[in-house]
């Protein structure tokens, strides 16, 4: 009996706080404001327990109040795209592999909570952890917020061995955060004074390119007639009046080149991934929503879905009469990671 209670209970799912309350500042007419929660910052704080943010999270849906009269809110996300989860592995891989060789000979020093934190653009990098939505109890009027503790960010050292300090004559180190999506550089963040490097164009720049067209046929493929055809293995078999060398000369001139925007595909000069610097740099939208007079109950529900790094982004336009802000009540699901479904972003 014992051991098939143990049994049972060690495949059971951890206690978990499976709703997370956030409330956002006011925005007054004729305004929009972008708020940024960190879905793995509040469950570490709000149970008391260390998620990693390279999680990708499950959100059952979410649910909104509002006291405006005409809004409209949008949810975004990193994008949900294999450029996104390669972009954040090899940048996870990189990072780690910075800091092993620099813990190699003092490994004792290895900060227990270490881990790889990015932010999701160049606006979350601007407004800092400090201004990532903080969740409340339950205490009423819903004001009462957790206290968060160390969130830190992850930083890369880039040597700079051209930028000689004068007065030393010492080399000097480049220190740098990561954002998500768009380009690299965006400018010093106000919070902590360093610049950002994006890590879908890091990855888009240390890649390989496709091929200018596909097949990259010779010539004299599509010469197959006359006396003297290039194409002597086709031409052996030509019957007279074919139409031979006009489908040859068509199946090389189209659908050739990727269907795709990329660097050097003759039109574009500089690298084309989504969510990089040219092609779709921002977030990808996940739902969008609209407010009015009519909305029930000042209530507005938006669907679920997985979050990559469990950053969130809402976005609140106010296009109408009335100074609104939003109460956000966001659905976890139940799951065997420490009490939610999500799984390593290694696995995305």
């Amino acid at each position: 009996m014992e051991s098939l209670m143990a049994r049972r209970t060690s495949n059971k799912i951890e206690p978990a706080v499976m709703t997370f309350v956030l409330k956002t500042d006011s925005v007054t007419p004729g305004n929009e404001a972008s708020f940024t929660a960190d879905l793995s910052q509040i469950a570490s704080t709000v149970n008391r327990r260390f998620y990693r943010q390279g999680l990708n999270w499950a959100v059952a849906g979410f649910k909104i109040f509002t006291t405006g009269d005409d809004l409209v809110i949008n949810i975004k996300k990193l994008p949900n795209t294999w450029v996104m989860s390669n972009a954040w592995e090899k940048s996870m891989r990189a990072w780690l592999k910075m800091n092993n060789q620099a813990l190699s000979e003092t490994e004792s020093v290895r900060p227990r909570f270490m881990d790889f934190k990015i932010y999701a653009d160049a606006f979350h990098h601007t407004e800092g952890y400090s201004s990532n939505l903080v969740p409340l109890d339950g205490s009423l009027p819903l004001t009462i917020p957790y206290q968060f503790g160390e969130w830190e960010s992850s930083k890369v050292f880039v040597p700079e061995p051209y930028n000689v300090t004068p007065a030393t004559g010492t080399d000097t180190m480049e220190t740098l955060e990561m954002v998500a999506v768009g380009a690299s550089y965006p400018g010093a963040s106000a919070t902590t004074g360093f610049n950002a490097v994006s890590l879908i164009e890091g990855y888009a720049n240390s890649r390989a390119l496709p091929a200018r067209a596909d097949p990259n046929t010779p010539g004299d493929i599509s010469d197959v007639a006359g006396p003297t055809p290039e194409n002597w293995l086709s031409a052996m078999f030509n019957e007279g009046i074919t139409q031979d060398a006009d489908i040859i000369d068509e199946l090389t001139t189209e659908n050739i080149i990727a269907p795709y925007p990329f660097e050097n595909d003759g039109t574009n000069v500089d690298t084309m991934y989504p969510g990089g610097a040219n092609q779709a740099p921002g977030l990808e939208i996940h739902d969008i929503a609209r407010v009015t007079t009519t909305t029930l109950s000042d209530t507005t529900r938006l669907k679920g879905g997985n979050f990559p790094c469990g950053l969130v982004r809402f976005d609140l336009g106010n296009a109408g009469t009335a100074t609104s802000g939003m109460t956000i009540m966001i659905d976890l699901v139940p799951g065997d990671h420490r009490g939610y479904l999500c799984e390593p972003m290694t696995e995305m």
